[in-house]
């Protein structure tokens, strides 16, 4: 299914100070209107080696739909760590169906990013003068200098999609992205994340209700 995204209003910066998340994309279906879900299932996409991470965003997600009032369930817990990975389209549909589920939500990790940034071990204000004065001045500065090495720390950015789909026609309702810069861990990275996502929701009128912070 495509996503056309009106190139007027995709670019969101939403940054609060309490949260390192921003939307950065934000889409509804022009023919959306406020639905009563009755039963919602969260399932997540991040690959074998963020397994962690994948419970993380659906507990979230599913965890702040729950605030909301809303009936949901994650995929790993109702089908089991693998989901539909073994199943045929039809057998995933179908299966969805066949528990009550009207609506799915999406959320795939699309970058996951890591940068380096130096920072230096020793920076002298000393006077070169001062340091050639006496012999062990300069020793000094020049000790420090070698022995005190800078350090490097790694920052690791997350990009993720968020994509809300109707059970009943298989219609794809809402879709956004947001990064999330450095989180401290999964579960804040999954916080942060939830949080934001549901509330552009509930304000472009694809769920009712208020946020509740």
């Amino acid at each position: 299914m495509k996503k056309i995204f009106c190139l007027g209003a995709v670019t969101l910066m939403l940054i609060s100070s309490c949260s390192n998340t921003q939307l950065i994309t934000s889409w509804k279906a022009p023919e959306a209107t406020l639905q009563n879900y009755n039963k919602i299932l969260v399932v997540a996409l991040t690959g074998s080696k963020d397994r962690e991470l994948r419970e993380s965003i659906e507990n979230a997600v599913a965890g702040r739909l729950s605030d909301e009032g809303l009936n949901t369930a994650t995929a790993s817990q109702q089908f089991g760590p693998r989901s539909f990975r073994t199943m045929s389209e039809d057998e995933a549909v179908r299966t969805v169906n066949d528990n009550g589920f009207d609506a799915v939500m999406v959320v795939s990790l699309l970058d996951k990013q890591q940068e380096s940034n130096y920072t230096p071990g020793y920076i002298s204000s000393t006077p070169y003068a001062v340091a050639r004065n006496r012999w062990y001045g300069g020793y000094r500065v020049i000790y420090d200098r070698v022995y005190n090495p800078g350090y490097y720390t790694t920052t690791v950015d997350y990009t993720l999609e968020a994509d809300f789909y109707q059970t009943r026609g298989d219609i794809l309702v809402y879709s956004a992205q947001a990064k999330s810069f450095d989180p401290a861990s999964s579960e804040d990275l999954a916080g942060d994340f939830s949080r934001t996502v549901v509330k552009d929701m509930i304000g472009k009128g694809i769920l009712g209700n208020t946020i509740r912070s």
